[in-house]
């Protein structure tokens, strides 16, 4: 049986919409859209690349406790309602993205409360085990 298993970060939407930060499922983990909230707060920055770096570390979080880390990752989504936000963010994300190189989407879009300006969803396929 392939093993299921839901990654819960804390923040008050995986209740209050009912869904996980993640799912690993067999080798692959699914990260769900990961905004800048600070789960431990529930607070955001008004700043974008802040948000991103939050995003990233939420994002981290979750791939860590999937057995998995940013260098797995084969798929990126980049959600931002303005897509003038999204150059400021491109040194934080090459940090994390840019020796890796995963397929990359950027879509212009509204996201679910207004003070959100970057969202990040990631698929990663965790490394083999022996």
């Amino acid at each position: 049986m392939t093993e299921r298993r839901a990654i819960l970060s804390g923040s008050t939407f995986e209740e209050e919409i009912g869904y996980a930060r993640a799912v690993v499922d067999g080798d692959w983990v699914h990260v769900s859209g990961t905004t800048g909230f600070d789960y431990a707060t529930m607070t955001i920055s008004d700043d974008v690349v802040e948000q991103a770096e939050q995003c990233l570390r939420n994002i981290g979080a979750a791939l860590a406790e999937a057995g998995s880390s940013f260098a797995d990752v084969v798929r990126v989504r980049y959600l931002l309602p303005d897509r003038e936000d999204f150059e400021p963010c491109w040194p934080a994300l090459r940090r994390c993205f840019g020796e890796i190189r995963p397929a990359a989407t950027m879509l212009v879009c509204g996201l679910a409360d207004p003070r959100m300006k970057i969202e990040i969803e990631v698929y990663a396929r965790r490394p083999a085990t022996g």
